[in-house]
């Protein structure tokens, strides 16, 4: 009798629907930038991060409780806001004791749309806390939905790298019939050395380094562990799980 406890990938928000969150641990994955971030600013000493949906809303609350309002919309820092969403701007001098609120482009829709549906534990997940979150949902024992936040509905490909490298490392202990999920961990096997050399064939690599030129921001968000601390979402706000 198989006792272990599902695992499937929503490999982007669109297809967040077909699956059962209500008893399941939702990973919110948005690798290019917003869980990198998350982490990042977390793993520095943030209070905690408020993701909103709007950055009206985001220059509101951060107004009322003198915190950091932030995020990007298409990549640029949104406009009416001073920091944006590279995680390396969250060092430990600028975030410490402070609460962030974020708001981007992919990554905290996800998260409002996982609230929406009820989902049972929600947890934010990124190469830099890949060890964090996966000793978490080993831990938990419970049935698991990785959910790629994607670029605009569309399928990217870090998302879905980071959702394999989850698969790869926890699968004994979960059943997984589920292609999205085998599709995800078989990529992420024959990249998982080379992640940064394969940068450069995705699509959002572009966005960001030739618009931009956040080449460091692509290697903060592919290295594994940097900043390994479990951000959980509870009462509106992402904490880190001591």
């Amino acid at each position: 009798m198989n006792n272990k406890p599902t695992l499937h990938t929503s490999i982007s928000p669109a297809l967040l629907h077909l699956y059962d969150l209500s008893n399941s641990v939702v990973v919110v994955i948005d690798v290019f930038r917003a869980t990198s971030t998350i982490a990042a600013a977390l793993y520095n000493g943030a209070k905690c991060v408020i993701p909103v949906d709007s950055v009206p809303k985001a220059i509101e609350i951060s107004k009322n409780i003198s915190g950091i309002a932030a995020g990007e919309r298409d990549g640029m820092i949104a406009e009416g806001l001073q920091h944006g969403n590279s995680p390396l701007e969250y060092n430990r001098t600028f975030i410490e004791n402070q609460t962030l609120v974020l708001t981007t482009t992919n990554g905290t829709r996800l998260l409002q749309m996982a609230l929406d549906k009820n989902a049972d534990t929600i947890i934010s997940g990124s190469f830099p806390n890949l060890s964090a979150v996966c000793d978490y949902l080993m831990a938990e024992n419970k049935n698991v939905v990785l959910g790629c936040a994607g670029w605009k509905d569309r399928f990217n490909l870090e998302d879905t790298l980071f959702a394999g490298a989850v698969i790869h490392t926890i699968q004994k202990h979960f059943t997984i019939h589920c292609d999205s999920s085998l599709m995800a961990e078989t990529l992420y096997s024959k990249y998982k050395n080379k992640l940064i050399e394969f940068a450069p064939k995705m699509t959002h690599y572009h966005r960001l380094v030739e618009r931009f030129g956040l080449i460091e921001d692509i290697q903060y968000c592919l290295t594994p562990d940097i900043a390994n601390v479990l951000p959980v979402y509870s009462d509106g706000k992402l904490i880190v799980r001591k």
